[in-house]
């Protein structure tokens, strides 16, 4: 038996003018909102008088990234047409509306990182083809599905891997990565594994500011070792060891967390290296780059500047698992503003029952008299993994509570 690792697969060009043709005329008819785009193009409001004004985030829903994954995703369902078995590593994108239209497609949703015997049972051969989502995947995985010889089309996005090349820098100087983000999150552990693969670098996990004062005040005093690795524990590396390892730390983070937060996660933790090192020393304890992808930036600002216009509440669109759509609810809370973050127009039930997701329950809840009998201002948003068509439904919905039909009005505004 031959135990010759299988050829890597031959070099294919997805992005042929004739695939990306049909591509784009899919995607279009399945994401696209003329509606949505009337809106804009009217600076971002419509307004009914003594019923309804909607305002728009300047920015929302899909970013290049998830446009990116997207057209990949379809372009290889194009190119490998059936019986071609085409697999994905978990969600493309964080959005359930997309991952069950590339479902309908045929392409075979997997774990995000599928153990051994998961592999063998699907036997991958070099007919097959995997897709890596917008988030990335772990090295190993990567490195499994790379030696089955299996065709892999990668859908990373940029952004993701901008930090991936911080974090192997880091790694290759022994300097620990301390990531602001999620443990559990897909990107953070893709992330997460980049220092591992690279020099004999460590990582450690940080959520919050409470998280990141607790390793700053370790950093600082010194600590019950074993008390720090059980608080954190499923959030540091194999072999991770506080009292060694926090003495050279560089900050990255998950793209999608709020700036503001992970600017606060930099500036104690360089505080921390000061009062432990010096200031004459950090240079050589201390590093940090910023990694807050664009697109999630300019919804935060857009979504920012919303809130500074009259609103009477807010509705984020989104898949509840997605990191930056779920960021955009806490801003609209945090400003003191009725915000429901619902994951399409079916939630709004009916103008006395919405139903939306608690973050802080982590669990759908219901809310009861959610909209004014009187004339209601409501700011829209939604994450950049959301498709416009999504965000025309909660449109029309909101027409339809207020007894509007949606198409009349629009003829009479043509």
């Amino acid at each position: 038996m031959s135990t010759q690792a299988p050829a890597a697969p031959k070099k294919i060009n997805l992005r042929r003018p004739d695939i990306m043709q049909a591509v784009q005329a899919l995607v279009v008819r399945h994401y696209r909102s003329e509606l949505v785009e009337r809106i804009r193009s009217n600076g971002g409001v419509i307004d009914i008088p003594e019923k309804l004004t909607i305002r728009l985030a300047k920015e929302f829903g899909f970013c290049y990234g998830v446009e990116r994954a997207i057209d990949l995703a379809y372009a290889a369902r194009r190119f490998f047409p059936p019986p071609t078995r085409i697999f994905l590593l978990g969600e493309i994108i964080h959005n359930p509306e997309v991952n069950d239209q590339i479902r309908e497609m045929g392409i075979v949703s997997l774990k995000p990182k599928p153990s051994d015997e998961d592999l063998a049972k699907l036997n991958l051969t070099p007919d097959d083809v995997v897709l890596i989502p917008a988030f990335g995947t772990e090295v190993a995985t990567r490195q499994k599905l790379e030696a089955s010889g299996c065709h892999l089309v990668d859908t990373t996005c940029g952004d993701v891997m901008s930090v991936w090349k911080r974090v192997r820098q880091y790694s290759k100087d022994s300097v620990t990565s301390i990531i602001h983000g999620k443990a559990w999150h897909e990107e953070t552990k893709a992330t997460s594994s980049q220092a591992r693969a690279h020099g004999n670098g460590h990582y450690l996990v940080v959520f919050t500011l409470a998280e990141t004062d607790y390793v700053c005040d370790y950093i600082v005093n010194g600590g019950n070792k074993a008390e720090f690795l059980e608080k954190f524990k499923g959030a540091y590396s194999e072999g991770f060891d506080p009292d060694v390892h926090l003495e050279a730390i560089g900050v990255a983070n998950q793209t999608t967390m709020l700036r503001g937060e992970t600017e606060e996660v930099q500036r104690r933790l360089k505080n921390a290296m000061i009062r432990k090192y010096g200031e004459a020393e950090l240079p050589k304890h201390f590093r940090f780059f910023d990694t807050i992808c664009g697109a999630t930036q300019d919804r935060q600002d857009a979504l920012e500047k919303l809130l500074r216009e009259p609103l009477d509440l807010l509705l984020v669109i989104g898949g509840y698992n997605s990191s930056n759509t779920s960021h955009l609810a806490e801003m609209g809370e945090a400003s003191g503003l009725p915000t429901y973050f619902i994951k399409n127009a079916a939630k709004m039930v009916s103008d006395k029952l919405i139903v939306h997701y608690d973050q802080h329950q982590h669990k759908e809840v219901e809310t009861p008299n959610w909209l004014p009998e009187r004339k209601v201002i409501v700011g829209i948003t939604a994450g950049a993994s959301c498709p416009n068509n999504l965000i025309e439904d909660t449109i029309r919905r909101l027409f339809e509570l207020r007894g509007i039909s949606a198409d009349e009005f629009l003829q009479e505004k043509a």
